[in-house]
């Protein structure tokens, strides 16, 4: 095509983020569309809302997962580290756990769930808070005790849940084990409004920070060198990536690798490091991944719970990789 051509076509003036997005928008949308229309046989006053519900839970678990892991790799300035690696979902199971052994079964059904939601959200936010400043606002630490770190208090957590299961009337365990294993297919409705409204504060806050972002990906001292507020900037970010993590973990249960998976891929399919692109592109890309494979479960293979087993091998599979791929460097 000649550069006259080029100049006055729109479209070749695209760059490759930009083509990326507009393919990746188109994708999510047919998603959509496809999870709502397809099959879909009686009354769409029924319908509509029944499956309207499902996919709201499934683009806010979509968007809190995949925008919580592009900003805590930015603050850790590490690509194959995600907020469950810090033993959120661990904290998460003991929560889950410590209400079954204390209060017994019947409170998982007694205490509403909004309130069990909000008691995990304000846990978790305490312990990342608690863990963060300790992590990285005094001096800077190593990506190898980070890592420890994370797997020291996963581990704590998993012992502390698994003794108190272990004790558990078996009855009990068969209920609570229903309420750990991670499914995108019931989302709990009742916490949707009040998670829109907390994803929602949390993203106009992100937002307003957004210019900061790829500053703090060149490091710590080129940040504070460019005049970013580093310990007031990663403060504000480790308590809204919390607040994300929380509201994904008590819609659907832990997901440890989902993010890795869809960060990785919209880094690899952007090609540059750039938070306007990267941020859109992996949440398009959770939102395929979520609502385009439960569609293809549930009405084209007719299975309901396998989507997790999926996400989490594929993205256990592609944490080893770049594990082994920055070995071999």
């Amino acid at each position: 095509m000649s550069t006259a051509a080029m100049s006055t076509n729109p479209l070749a003036r695209l760059s490759r983020p930009a083509w990326v997005l507009i393919i990746l928008s188109v994708l999510a949308v047919a998603s959509v569309v496809l999870f709502m229309t397809l099959g879909a046989k009686g009354s769409w006053s029924f319908i509509l809302p029944f499956r309207g519900k499902k996919l709201l839970g499934l683009v806010l678990v979509a968007y809190a997962v995949a925008v919580s892991t592009v900003l805590f790799q930015t603050v850790t300035n590490n690509r194959i580290l995600t907020p469950s690696i810090m033993g959120f979902d661990a904290l998460y199971v003991l929560i889950k756990t410590s209400i079954v052994f204390f209060l017994g079964v019947g409170a998982l059904t007694s205490i509403s769930s909004e309130l069990q939601f909000i008691f995990s959200l304000v846990a978790m936010v305490t312990f990342s808070g608690l863990l963060f400043r300790w992590l990285f606002l005094g001096e800077e630490r190593s990506l190898h005790l980070l890592v420890l770190v994370g797997i020291i208090f996963g581990t704590l957590f998993r012992s502390f849940a698994n003794l108190m299961q272990r004790m558990m009337d078996p009855g009990a365990f068969n209920v609570l084990q229903d309420t750990l294993f991670a499914s995108f297919s019931t989302t709990d409705p009742a916490l949707l409004g009040i998670s829109c409204v907390i994803v929602g504060v949390v993203s106009v806050v992100g937002f307003r920070m957004m210019h900061v972002y790829d500053v703090l990906n060149l490091g710590r001292a080129h940040a504070i060198n460019l005049g970013v507020d580093y310990k007031r900037t990663i403060a504000i970010i480790l308590v809204l990536v919390s607040i994300l993590v929380s509201v994904s973990t008590a819609l659907v249960g832990p997901v440890t690798f989902f993010g890795l998976l869809v960060v990785t891929l919209a880094h690899s399919l952007i090609g540059n490091s750039l938070h306007r692109f990267v941020l859109p592109a992996s949440v398009l890309l959770g939102i395929i991944a979520l609502v385009g494979g439960q569609t293809l479960l549930e009405r084209v293979f007719a299975f309901d719970t396998a989507l997790s087993i999926i996400i989490e091998f594929l993205g256990g599979v592609v944490f080893i990789a770049l594990v082994l791929r920055r070995s071999a460097r």
